[in-house]
């Protein structure tokens, strides 16, 4: 079985976006230009680990298919812990390691629902915990001018001086969203929004294996002002699959993303524009309906795959602080929804919304409120799919009477920094679940995290 998630880790150097709620409690940015440095350290250690609790209401649908969000179904706990580990080698090179531990289950197997509620669940069929290699990389970086800044010690980043104008270059294991669309209010299920396509651009269709890494290189072109990222990494072997397929000339992803802040009536904003291609043995929808039509079979795209498919999208991401305690936040994303999708979720288009605060109007300032909403679409071909029968690795009800996925967020991180950690109660309301409006429910999810990290 297939699935997808990660946690997302910002790369040193981001363009310094708006000041984030979710982030250090000091509402300054982290890092300002000119500062004294700090004096470099050779090691980073750091540590997440993250639980997740979550329970949907009892259902009345028609019918149901064989990836349908399950009618009645217990709560489901899911875990990871991560360990972050960062050796500075040589002047401007360093090494980050992490080993990672995952286990449990998502609700309904992580099915049922293309903006699935919970970005820390995997779609493996064994809960038992598994410890494996999230990320090793090596990340170079080349002063392009004299002025430095001060980045602190934290997760994958080494405290010291680091240039304000560099090129980086990024080779080994990560995950593609460590370093593209980035947003300081809704990026990391760990700490924000839990819902899929509020972490990443429900469109985009990154590369990734099940649990949501991928072999390849990042090259980065920063500056105060601006930055400019190109990443080329591998496909997995099957759609959402465990394996990523080493034959690069035949499957292969190339993402590129411009980054620009700017200000807003003296607030800081910053707006990402993100392109990618996929060229993977994707099979066509088109064609999986046509062959079930000729033979009378229900469709499959595992039938019809081929070489050399493509998928292309785009993807629009801003954030803007509004005030010292609030900010906003909207993404926008596409692609054509031809081929099959093939590493993230089945979303061809998606639209979100949200606003994020600290707690500080109600003297807790660590805290923070966070309140979004989403709407996810499909391609004509793939909605003709999915009526006709056919089943994806995310949804399938074995019929589709077609509607928007309509999804709602809002979540309350509890701050408890004597112990390194945080409790966060969610809310999602999921209406059209799987884009079918004859099992809209409408289905409520609540969930409790615990989050520590040091």
């Amino acid at each position: 079985m297939a699935g997808r998630a990660a946690a997302q880790v910002t790369p040193p150097g981001t363009a310094t976006p708006a000041t984030p709620p979710n982030a250090a409690p000091a509402q300054e940015p982290a890092h300002q230009p000119n500062d004294t440095p700090e004096q470099p350290r050779n090691w980073s250690l750091h540590f997440q680990q993250t639980l997740i609790d979550q329970w949907h209401n009892d259902l009345r649908t028609p019918y149901a298919g064989d990836y349908s969000l399950a009618d009645r179904e217990s709560a489901k706990l899911s875990f990871t812990s991560t360990l972050f580990i960062g050796r500075r080698l040589w002047r401007g090179a360093a090494v980050y390691f992490n080993p990672e531990v995952a286990g449990g289950s998502g609700l309904s197997g992580a099915r049922g629902i293309a903006g699935f509620v919970n970005g820390e669940t995997f779609r493996i069929g064994d809960p038992a915990p598994n410890l494996y290699l999230a990320r090793l990389y090596l990340r170079q970086t080349f002063a392009l001018g004299p002025n430095t800044e001060a980045d602190e010690d934290d997760l994958n980043q080494l405290a010291g001086p680091r240039p304000t104008r560099y090129l980086a270059v990024n080779l080994g294991k990560f995950s593609t969203a460590d370093f593209f669309d980035q947003n300081s209010y809704s990026h990391d299920p760990r700490t924000q929004f839990l819902n899929w396509s509020l972490m990443s651009a429900g469109a985009w269709d990154y590369a990734a294996n099940t649990r949501g890494y991928t072999v390849g290189g990042v090259l980065e072109y920063v500056t105060p002002g601006f930055a400019l990222r190109f990443g080329s990494t591998l496909m997995p072997t099957t759609a959402n699959g465990p394996d990523l397929d080493f034959h690069y000339g035949t499957a292969h992803a190339e993402t590129a993303e411009l980054t620009k802040t700017y200000r807003l009536g003296g607030r800081q904003g910053t707006v990402r524009a993100l392109g990618f291609r996929n060229v993977a043995a994707m099979a066509s929808y088109r064609t999986a309906v046509a062959l079930a039509r000729y033979t009378g079979e229900q469709p499959s795209t595992e039938a019809v795959r081929s070489a050399h498919h493509t998928k292309m999208g785009f993807g629009l991401n801003a954030e803007q602080e509004l005030t010292k305690e609030v900010g906003l936040f909207a993404r926008v994303s596409y692609n054509d929804g031809r081929n099959e999708t093939w590493a993230f979720t089945e979303i061809d288009q998606s639209a979100s919304l949200g606003l994020v605060s600290t707690g500080a109007r109600w003297q807790r300032p660590d805290d923070r409120l966070g309140a979004a909403v989403v709407l996810n679409g499909l391609s004509p071909e793939h909605r003709a799919y999915l009526a006709a029968g056919g089943y994806g690795f995310i949804v399938g009800d074995g019929a589709l009477n077609y509607g928007l996925e309509s999804i709602g967020e809002v979540y309350y991180s509890i701050s408890l920094p004597r112990y390194h950690a945080a409790i966060s109660p969610d809310y999602q309301l999921v209406i059209n679940p799987a884009y079918n409006k004859d099992r809209s429910g409408p289905v409520h999810v609540v969930a409790v995290r615990l989050h520590v990290e040091f």
